[in-house]
């Protein structure tokens, strides 16, 4: 994988939605035997999320992708995923800044996202980048961790 420490995060066009798929099949495929299940952002409309500009990427080819959605009170972040051949190169800390200068840029205080309790690596991850664990609800078949950044600590 070819991807620049300082590649630039874009909004995807239907173009990417091929590697869209391919770099999210490949980021969550290993986490299918661990949950049971598998996990929701394989099973999304990624043509549909591309349209609603929903999708950003980073990369040549695609290394990476964060799926954003905005509320009234704060910036979904719905799924992040780093190809596996990217893993180490600074592709998911580039995704979370540009998800922090996304929401301030909408105006948003806050941003909040869950990920399976099975997925113990993201627990490491995600306070590191000052997000906060808030509460861990089970949502039919998924156990999940929902974690929150607060308005004083986007930009850190």
């Amino acid at each position: 994988m070819n991807d620049h420490p300082e590649a630039p995060v874009r909004a995807a066009t239907a173009a990417d939605v091929a590697a869209v798929r391919a770099v999210t099949e490949a980021a969550y495929r290993p986490y299918i035997a661990r949950i049971g299940v598998v996990p929701q952002p394989m099973e999304a409309d990624h043509m549909a999320d591309v349209e609603a500009g929903c999708v950003f990427v980073t990369g040549e080819p695609v290394a990476g992708l964060v799926v954003v959605r905005a509320r009234p009170d704060h910036l979904f972040l719905d799924s992040i995923a780093v190809h596996p051949d990217a893993h180490g190169r600074g592709v998911g800390g580039r995704l979370l800044r540009f998800t922090e200068a996304h929401a301030r840029a909408l105006g948003l205080p806050e941003i909040r996202l869950y990920t399976n309790a099975l997925m113990w690596e993201n627990q490491k991850i995600y306070p590191r980048y000052g997000y906060a664990l808030v509460e861990r609800r089970v949502d039919g078949p998924y156990d999940r961790l929902h974690y929150r950044k607060s308005p004083g600590r986007c930009g850190t």
